[in-house]
């Protein structure tokens, strides 16, 4: 994996000089590549979106949405009760599917707080459930050898200090009806309110892996670096938690150390995202329906095809994929989300090995027709993703020389290595540089077959 992970690194010596009077802190190119090494070889995570919200069952963002108050908002901590919050349960799902890691929100832009907190009374400890449900989570998680990580919003729609902008729920149209809104709030009592936050959740429970700082929207009324503090707040992140990994949202993408991975949101990337032409660390997070947060009404769910695509398709760019669930207000999984991790974890179980420590393919490895590559450049393996099934004679161009030895993946069963034939093949563009491997007629019962190429 190393040789192909220079790429990144080669990118973010760049981004260093490039930028070389902004930096946070003062890591070298090699420690960055250590720290985001087990990351990278894991690939798949568990996203995890769940707060009051999941009451109303309208989407994370039902209170912005609906432009619900503040008195008609609180109902739903009020009455917050998950009495069936099993994270071991949790766990034990997001293993059994193949993921390595996983992050959960511990505030959303509600500004609710799923953990106990000395700095609010707007928590979970002052809800019927009256437990910190971050705390079972994390020991839940690591019980299971699970990565854990913890997302926090930068928003806060809930605090009387945090001034109201664009996406608040009492969104204005002027600069006029902002000042009157913004009557008596300070941006500075916030500010410290977050970096109190965040250092009570990255002191509270042991080593935290990764962290999600969500989100900044600079431009007219809005917000990003300078409203955060951002430098100074990351800047305690980094000294806090030396080893966590942090996403780029926090408004610092042209300083050093002011983040690890950017994280394209909802769509499947066409190529490796690069700055500058250079290759970065790069994880999408991606929903089952079209909500992060339980949205019980919500009918647009991808099938399990379209979910292992987007796994298949992050990895075979040196991507990782972050795929979300959320929880009911009961503390559960909703029904489809438990049904599309075990199908996930169906093929997990046996095709994992064309995903962990997997990346992009040398380009030397054409791409075969309807086809997704990943590559192990530990073991020199080259996967072959069949999205659609080739009839018997599947063409691997140029591959002559190269491959030493074929087997379905799921199997282990051999697949014969041929030159290319076939009766009145006029029009071929088949050379003697190619490959032929005969496959049988009869699709294999998995949802994506995988031909294992174990190289010269």
């Amino acid at each position: 994996m190393r040789r192909y992970f220079l790429l990144f690194i080669v990118g973010t010596m760049f981004c260093a000089y490039l930028f070389p009077q902004e930096s946070i802190w003062n890591e070298t190119e090699e420690a960055k590549y250590e720290r985001l090494q087990w990351w990278t070889d894991a690939r798949y995570g568990m996203f995890i979106h769940w707060g009051i919200y999941s009451q109303p069952a309208r989407h994370e963002w039902v209170k912005k949405n609906e432009r619900i108050s503040d008195a008609d908002y609180l109902k739903y901590f009020e009455l917050f009760n998950p009495d069936l919050y099993n994270p071991t349960e949790w766990a034990k799902k997001a293993k059994a599917a193949g993921m390595k890691y996983a992050v959960i929100t511990t505030k959303h832009h509600d500004g609710f707080c799923m953990f106990e907190s000395d700095y609010t009374d707007y928590n979970i400890m002052n809800t019927p459930y009256g437990k910190d449900a971050i705390k079972q989570w994390v020991d839940a998680f690591k019980a299971e050898g699970l990565k854990v990580g913890f997302y926090y919003s930068l928003l806060d729609w809930h605090h009387p200090h945090y001034t109201i902008d664009r996406v608040h729920p009492q969104s204005a149209l002027t600069q006029e009806e902002y000042n009157n809104l913004n009557k008596g709030r300070n941006m500075d009592i916030y500010r410290q309110y977050l970096k109190d936050q965040v250092k009570e959740i990255l002191t509270k429970y042991g080593t935290i892996d990764i962290l999600w700082l969500d989100y900044s929207f600079p431009g007219e009324f809005g917000k990003g670096r300078d409203d955060w503090d951002a430098v100074e707040l990351v800047k305690m992140v980094r000294e806090l938690q030396p080893n966590i990994i942090l996403n780029d949202r926090a408004d610092l993408k042209d300083y050093w150390g002011g983040w690890d991975f950017t994280t394209p949101e909802q769509f499947k990337v066409q190529s490796w995202p690069e700055i500058d032409g250079k290759k970065i660390a790069w994880e999408t997070c991606q929903t089952f329906s079209g909500s992060w947060g339980y949205y019980r009404d919500e009918l647009t769910w991808k099938n399990n095809r379209q979910l292992l695509g987007l796994l298949i398709e992050s990895v075979s760019k040196g991507g990782n994929l972050l795929l979300n669930v959320g929880p009911t207000a009961r503390g559960t999984l909703d029904p489809r989300a438990d049904k599309a991790l075990a199908e996930m974890g169906d093929w997990m179980r046996y095709h994992s090995r064309s995903i962990y420590g997997c990346t992009q393919a040398p380009e030397e490895f054409d791409v075969p027709e309807h086809s997704i590559l990943t590559y192990n450049p530990n073991t020199k393996r080259l996967y072959i993703h069949l999205l659609d099934y080739p009839i018997t004679n599947f063409r691997l161009a140029g591959y002559k020389g190269k491959v030493k030895y074929a087997q379905f993946l799921h199997d282990a069963s051999e697949i014969r290595i041929t030159a290319p034939f076939g009766h009145h093949m006029q029009g071929s563009i088949a050379t003697e540089n190619d490959l032929n491997l005969l496959l049988p007629m009869i699709k294999p019962d998995v949802e994506i077959p995988v031909i294992e190429l174990i190289l010269e």
